[in-house]
């Protein structure tokens, strides 16, 4: 037998969601499928932040152009 899977609803901003759908596109993939894996990831890093407040400080920023 196969994994159970559940739906997850999360509200994000319309900009953010068009650049995920965007970023799905490119990958062949659906919003949907794309979510599961970019869940998985955030919440391994989260867990290796040891929470939120510390996952925040680590924050990506835009490369110096």
């Amino acid at each position: 037998m196969g994994e159970w899977k559940f739906q997850v609803s999360v509200r994000v901003k319309e900009d953010l969601r068009r650049e995920l759908e965007t970023g799905a596109g490119r990958e062949h993939r659906t919003l949907g499928n794309l979510g599961g894996p970019l869940m998985e990831w955030a919440f391994e890093q989260w867990k290796a932040a040891g929470g939120s407040k510390q996952l925040l400080r680590f924050k990506n920023r835009p490369k110096a152009e």
